[in-house]
């Protein structure tokens, strides 16, 4: 009895479990052809929305790149000196104006005393020369002529002083008064030759510094904008930084030249006053003759009285 309960029940479970098993494998093949068939069918609506919102995001995003980069590189462009100086703060475009200024001196005086002391020394040279064979200040004038050189004015000083001493015996006293005459023609021709050194040295002194002053100036007007505009972009600190550095460099435009015409002036200068120096004795030696002259005829004189 046992026997045939446990055979009914073993019966019964296996008919379950084939059921079961039968039961999968018809799922299973339902679901393999839907799964191949599921790209075959169109697409919902929701798929292409999904996917086709991507594509017009993807294809502006270099075009807004591209015209980020473009303006950026227009903005680049435009940092010119010109650029820059029209869009500068007043007070910079101030300095910036004086300081192109200074630098328009500066190259006005170095052509204008370049020309000055190419003539002055040239005319120099050629007085002494031709007064090198002279043997009295009569002589040197008449070979000197009308020519207005610092020469003439010595060697007119020299016969004035001996004319305005004659009766005088003392040659030391006349030779010094002489001097006294000559030392100042060569100070008034010192002062004269020297016209625009001064301005020369306040350029190359102060322009660093007044561009400087324009540096400052324009840094602290771009941190005004950066803390305005709550940002460090590069785009909003460049302009008052590149301003800044422009006043800087139109500052050491300006005084650079100035040194350097200075101290080649300075030179040129000495060597004029060189040959000053030079026609100062060439006279001196001039009246020095002509007051022995007028002794040893005098002297000559003196004994043929005498013998009379």
């Amino acid at each position: 009895m046992n026997m045939a309960r446990n055979r009914a029940t073993f019966a019964v479970i296996s008919a379950l479990a084939m059921l079961l098993s039968a039961t999968s494998s018809f799922a299973q093949q339902q679901t393999a052809p839907a799964a191949q068939q599921a790209p075959v069918l169109s697409p919902s609506p929701a798929v292409p929305a999904q996917a086709a919102q991507p594509v017009p995001d993807i294809s502006a995003a270099p075009v807004d790149g591209g015209r980020s980069l473009k303006s950026t590189t227009v903005a680049l462009r435009e940092l010119s000196p010109w650029s820059m100086f029209l869009s500068a703060d007043i007070l910079v475009k101030a300095v910036m104006i004086g300081l192109a200024f200074a630098s328009v001196v500066t190259w006005t005086i170095f052509f204008a005393k370049m020309i000055e002391l190419s003539l002055a020394q040239h005319k120099l040279r050629s007085a002494l020369r031709k007064i090198s064979d002279a043997r009295s200040l009569a002589e040197a004038q008449f070979a000197l002529g009308a020519k207005g050189s610092v020469l003439s004015a010595l060697l007119a000083a020299a016969m004035r002083e001996a004319r305005l001493s004659a009766g005088i015996s003392s040659d030391s006293g006349i030779k010094e008064r002489a001097a006294s005459s000559f030392a100042e023609i060569v100070r008034a021709e010192a002062r004269r030759i020297r016209l625009g050194m001064g301005v020369l040295a306040t350029i190359g002194a102060t322009s660093p510094f007044v561009g400087l002053f324009g540096t400052v100036w324009g840094i602290m007007n771009s941190f005004i904008g950066i803390s305005k505009s709550q940002t460090t972009n590069l785009a909003v600190v460049a302009p008052g930084i590149a301003e800044a550095l422009l006043a800087t460099a139109m500052g050491l435009v300006a005084a650079i030249p100035a040194v350097i015409i200075y101290n080649h002036f300075s030179r040129v200068t000495k060597g004029h006053l060189e040959l000053v120096g030079r026609a100062s004795g060439a006279a001196g030696r001039l009246l020095s003759r002509d007051l022995d002259r007028t002794h040893v005829g005098s002297a000559g004189s003196a004994p043929s009285r005498a013998a009379e």
